[in-house]
């Protein structure tokens, strides 16, 4: 979930660091959700509930703006559906401990700004270790990349339309 709500007259999205004794991806910054449960109806309910579960954000606060392209996440095997809702009051996080280590509140216009960009080497799983050069945002003390730094940057090209 991407998730647009203002904050002292500027739009903000929320991230996330994922805890670090979750099985995959621990550490990492991410948007919220997770994984589609028997009991959703779709994609969007899918967000909307992870939303919920890890920050407290109820869905009926949530109005959902749309989706954004599908995208395939090789370490986790995942396919990931982003979807894009906007909250007209800053939300109270209720953090849930047992998944986020760290709630992080980004204005929106740091994606636009060109110094936010960069490229680092990481060793990716995918590639066995080897050491690629990877885009990412630098957001804080903090490094997006990978899928949430994907998401993003299709959001940063649909604003710059």
């Amino acid at each position: 979930m991407l998730l647009l709500y203002p904050r002292q007259d500027q739009l903000h999205f929320v991230l996330t660091r994922r805890a670090e004794r979750l099985g995959s991806h621990k550490g990492q910054i991410s948007l919220p959700g997770g994984r589609c449960e028997p009991t959703d109806r779709n994609f969007v309910d899918t967000a909307l509930r992870e939303t919920f579960e890890e920050l407290g954000i109820a869905s009926e606060t949530v109005q959902v703006l749309g989706q954004l392209t599908p995208l395939y996440v090789l370490p986790s095997n995942f396919m990931v559906h982003p979807v894009v809702g906007y909250s007209d009051q800053p939300p109270i996080f209720v953090p849930n401990s047992d998944e986020v280590a760290e709630v992080i509140e980004v204005p929106l216009w740091l994606v636009l700004d060109p110094a936010t960009k960069g490229n680092e080497l990481r060793s990716l799983i995918s590639r066995n270790g080897q050491q690629v050069l990877t885009p990412h945002y630098r957001i804080g003390s903090h490094s997006v990349w990978g899928a949430t730094a994907m998401v993003l940057s299709e959001f940063e090209a649909l604003l710059n339309i």
